[in-house]
């Protein structure tokens, strides 16, 4: 078998496809987005197809070394994406070529279902109550929260009580919570909000600080109970090392789309294994990524819970991750699980006429700027 084709597609609302077509007319299918920079990685495809159009797919080991180490210069969002798109395509050629599922393929299943959790927004208790409260109508018992909207480096006691306020209405309606900082705050007032959310015990916190203030979180690891989650920035598992070495993080939260896909994401699984710290892909994307996501969650021991952008906030323009599917169901959620998918490769069958119709209609996404009350930027 060769690879004798490797296309993309920009589609709402910010999200990339790749298909990965074969000359034995076995399609694969990949998710390569990183939003806001859809036109950088469709650049770094035109290495991409001199190097692998009349490759054999079945090397997929080989192709991701080639793609990673071939180029001289590696890593970073933009090459990892584009490397994640094309590896997670060549596992659905390989599971479909077998008639078996990824998973199957990576060890065979830990577990039959996955727990997913899905995001919810809000400025006050009662519209984070609201929105949870819709959440368990869809299925879900778990949610995620943003911590701070507008948290300043140094913030009022008022504040604090607020962020408490709203996890605890989020608890009140029977959904657990995940609370995420997005590295907005500096480390005095991330320990204070932390010391303080031990009040409503969260599942966990996300990015608490950005990840490159290595010396910060490790602080911040000693001083709270709260479970650290992160890594949705880091792109390898030599990335992730450090922070599995100096014992800084509970969940890591590799994303199948950024992070070299269903190959590499696999190793910093198994390497996260070994210092005991859970796994729980970030997915705030489309369905390729999320059914690349479920291969990982229902073949790896040390996976956690797995996030799912079904509808409400991530429902950009009517378009989510459904939109794309030709059978919705393969993602529906019961009691908050996704049971594994059983057909093969992915598990997804793709709706490629409304695939090419929405390309057709996409537009430039980028990232919203975000400025706190007094005018000055903070992360989004």
């Amino acid at each position: 078998m060769k690879i004798t084709r490797i296309d993309t597609f920009k589609v709402p609302p910010r999200w990339m496809f790749v298909r990965v077509e074969t000359d034995e007319g076995i399609v694969g299918w990949g998710e390569a987005s990183l939003e806001g920079h859809a036109e950088a990685v469709e650049g770094a495809y035109a290495s991409l197809r001199d190097r692998f159009i009349g490759a054999d797919p079945a090397r997929i080991e080989d192709i991701w070394q080639v793609a990673y180490r071939g180029g001289f210069y590696r890593g970073g969002p933009v090459l990892m994406s584009a490397l994640s798109g094309l590896d997670q395509a060549l596992w659905d050629i390989k599971g479909k070529a077998l008639g078996v599922p990824v998973w199957q393929l990576l060890g065979g299943k830990v577990r039959d279902k996955v727990q997913c959790y899905a995001w919810i927004g809000g400025d006050k208790p009662s519209d984070v109550g609201e929105a949870a409260r819709g959440r368990r109508e869809q299925g879900f018992t778990a949610v995620k929260m943003n911590a701070v909207a507008d948290l300043r480096w140094l913030a009022s006691p008022r504040d604090l009580d607020a962020v408490v306020e709203r996890v605890a209405a989020v608890k009140a309606e029977g959904a657990d919570a995940a609370v995420d900082f997005h590295g907005r705050v500096h480390k005095a007032m991330a320990r204070r909000l932390s010391e303080r959310l031990e009040e409503v015990e969260p599942l966990f916190i996300e990015e608490p600080l950005l990840s490159e203030n290595i010396e910060g979180l490790e602080q911040l690891s000693r001083q709270i109970s709260i479970p650290i989650a992160f890594g949705e920035r880091l792109y390898s598992r030599w990335d992730f090392k450090r922070y599995f070495e100096r014992g800084i993080v509970d969940i890591a939260q590799p994303d199948l789309s950024h992070a070299g896909g269903i190959s590499e994401v696999r190793r910093i699984a198994a390497m996260a294994e070994a210092y005991d710290v859970g796994i729980a892909p970030h997915c705030p994307l489309g369905p390729i990524a999320f059914a690349a996501c479920l291969q990982i969650a229902i073949s790896t021991p040390n996976f956690v819970i797995e996030e799912m952008s079904l509808g409400i906030h991530y429902n950009t323009d009517g378009h989510d991750l459904l939109t794309y599917l030709a059978d919705r169901s393969v993602f529906d959620v019961k009691d908050g699980y996704v049971a594994a998918t059983e057909k093969p490769g992915l598990g997804i069958e793709l709706d490629e006429a409304t695939i090419h119709k929405l390309a057709g209609e996409y537009a430039p996404w980028r990232n919203p700027v975000w400025r706190n009350a007094d005018g000055g930027f903070t992360e989004w």
